[in-house]
């Protein structure tokens, strides 16, 4: 593991209680499938996670508006941001920054003794898509999901405590992986229509499927077999990290449970009729958000 920040300096209450209620804000507004987990954890777990989610946030943010700008500047600015993130946990102090969640971020990783390559490797994901190039095999996608969706886990797990070190690191990149691969599903039509296909090319090769099929509402056979293809993999990087919850801090069992839940809905769902991603974005709906949330409260 990498060298763990030093424990958390004082951060003014009056500071820090104004950007917790701009996390928690921005959560609740933008993290439509986490959020729900989220509210089931303890109080200040919660407000790290929040913390955690508005920093990825806003680190996305200037990656996804690069259509608006130029990419150059988007780089310099992520690159900035990778700085300031650095700058801010050696001083043990928020850097002078008009970005509102910087106190509760700078707490919280502080608080929890998270290591900084985990930034470091949230802000490579934010750059490899401003730079998109095509992903030729699953070892190129993996690399991608570890950088947008395993390192959330494994920032995840620091804030609720866990047991079990690497092994249990190794179960929450899995289920980050999962996460990731089920996001590519959901959103592949709106990807490809962007120019960014995140299913690797070989893939697409093995099932002869052309990228630009996926964007302009195709529906064939080799589209089908590629999809279920990729719904099986999925499910087995769930499979893989089924053992997590056992050595995640009890507290924070139902709010994995939740979030692990609502992804694996939507997963099931386009696993039922897979076509459907290429018409319309998949999603569960607040109902059965909420029925996930008390059945993972029950336990």
């Amino acid at each position: 593991m990498t060298e763990l920040i030093a424990a958390p300096k004082d951060i003014a209450a009056a500071n820090l209680g104004r950007s917790r209620a701009f996390c928690a804000e921005v959560t609740r507004t933008q993290a439509k499938n986490f959020y729900y987990g989220l509210k089931l954890l303890p109080p200040e777990k919660r407000d790290g996670m929040f913390a955690l989610y508005a920093f990825m946030r806003y680190a996305d943010d200037l990656a996804d508006d690069a259509m608006q700008a130029d990419v150059k500047d988007r780089i310099s600015q992520l690159e900035k941001l990778r700085t300031l993130t650095h700058q801010a946990l050696a001083d043990h102090r928020p850097p002078d920054h008009p970005w509102g969640g910087w106190p509760a971020f700078v707490h919280c990783v502080q608080r929890f003794n998270m290591p900084v390559s985990i930034f470091d490797a949230m802000i490579d994901g934010q750059l490899q898509d401003l730079g998109f190039k095509i992903l030729e095999t699953f070892e190129d996608l993996s690399e991608y999901c570890y950088r947008v969706a395993g390192v959330v886990g494994l920032a995840s797990i620091h804030v609720w405590g866990y047991t079990g070190g690497h092994d249990t690191e190794r179960l929450a990149l899995d289920r980050g992986t999962a996460f990731q691969l089920t996001n590519v599903l959901r959103d592949v039509r709106e990807d490809a229509r962007r120019g960014r296909c995140y299913i690797p090319m070989e893939d697409l090769t093995r099932f002869g499927v052309r990228s630009a099929w996926l964007g302009n509402g195709l529906a064939n056979n080799e589209i089908l077999s590629l999809l279920n293809f990729e719904i099986s993999r999925a499910r087995k990087y769930f499979h893989s990290a089924a053992d997590l919850e056992q050595y995640v801090s009890a507290d924070c069992r139902p709010a994995l449970a939740a979030m692990t839940g609502i992804y694996r809905g939507i997963l099931d769902k386009i696993a039922y009729n897979p076509m459907d991603v290429l018409t319309r974005r998949v999603r569960l709906n607040s109902l059965h958000k909420l029925l996930i949330m008390w059945r993972s409260r029950r336990g």
